[in-house]
């Protein structure tokens, strides 16, 4: 078994590179060969993980937060390599979603178990712009909201996200938005809309609360026409799912959605991809992963 840890030192303000050697030791005993990759760029991060596949890597594991998660996907996809994650970032959602235990030396004995156990099991992931994604992609407020979260440097961890909900609340506008599905097609005034392959973003926010990474589709949420007011008694029930139930959200299954209609910032696990129009497509089993 030849496995890499692929590490991002700054993650979660140094948590990953200060866990780094305690990571690398429970996983060592369960593989023939550990290679530890540490990167500081991206560019620097998928060269290394292509030079150990090049010498026959079976698995990844990724040390680090939904961002390091996300490059470990673009490597892993559709290539037969299995995906492990050791969180800890900032939001952590992928992990999440596959039940990952949230403490990182809990979370690495865990993926170290399935390892040596043999676990595996296949996921869904998201595609747009040629872009893999395995969590949420999202457009309008909400991209804003992520936008606005990744320039602040206070406060840390998921409560960025709360401050940059207050900041954008005071601009935001709903815009005209086109989302057709290989099922239907909404023309609409929309606040934000949420294409989920699993269920959180933000810092464990279940935006797409019923989201199956298993069954090949998207589960899709649609804010329309809101007010400020209506935000502002919706978000509270963002952290438990309820938002759901407000008479101006709207959810749907898809595996096929084009957006359209405005000239709006889109973001996939986090990441931007650009602007409006997008086209998304769900692929089943595109991942495995140790678990």
């Amino acid at each position: 078994m030849h496995a890499a840890l692929a590490v991002h030192p700054a993650s979660g303000d140094g948590a990953a590179g200060r866990l780094l050697e305690s990571v690398a030791a429970r996983l060592r005993p369960v593989v023939d060969r550990l290679d530890v990759l540490v990167a500081h760029t991206v560019e620097e991060s998928r060269a290394l993980m292509t030079d150990s596949r090049a010498a026959g890597l079976d698995v990844l594991v990724v040390l680090g937060g939904d961002g390091a998660a996300h490059q470990g996907v673009q490597f892993c996809a559709e290539s037969g390599v299995a995906l492990g994650l050791v969180p800890a970032g900032t939001g952590n959602d992928f992990a999440r979603a596959l039940g990952i235990p949230e403490q990182p030396h809990a979370a690495a004995d865990f993926v170290a178990r399935r390892i040596a156990e043999g676990k595996r099991r296949r996921v869904d992931l998201g595609q747009a712009e040629g872009e893999w994604f395995a969590t949420v992609l999202c457009s309008g407020f909400d991209a804003l909201v992520t936008e606005r979260a990744n320039r602040l440097t206070w406060p840390r961890g998921p409560r960025r996200y709360d401050v940059a909900i207050l900041a954008e609340l005071a601009a935001f506008r709903p815009r005209p938005v086109v989302l057709r599905t290989d099922v239907e097609t909404l023309e609409l005034d929309a606040t934000m809309i949420a294409v989920g392959n699993t269920p959180y973003y933000g810092g464990g926010m279940p935006i797409c609360p019923g989201a199956d990474p298993e069954d090949g589709l998207f589960d899709v949420t649609v804010v329309g026409n809101a007010t400020r007011r209506d935000l502002l008694r919706m978000l509270p029930g963002v952290r438990s799912g309820e938002h759901i139930a407000h008479p101006a959200v709207r959810t749907l299954k898809a595996s096929q959605i084009h957006l359209a209609g405005s000239d709006l910032p889109v973001y996939a696990d986090g990441e931007p991809l650009g602007r409006l129009p997008i086209d998304v497509t769900c692929v089943p089993g595109a991942l495995t992963v140790v678990g």
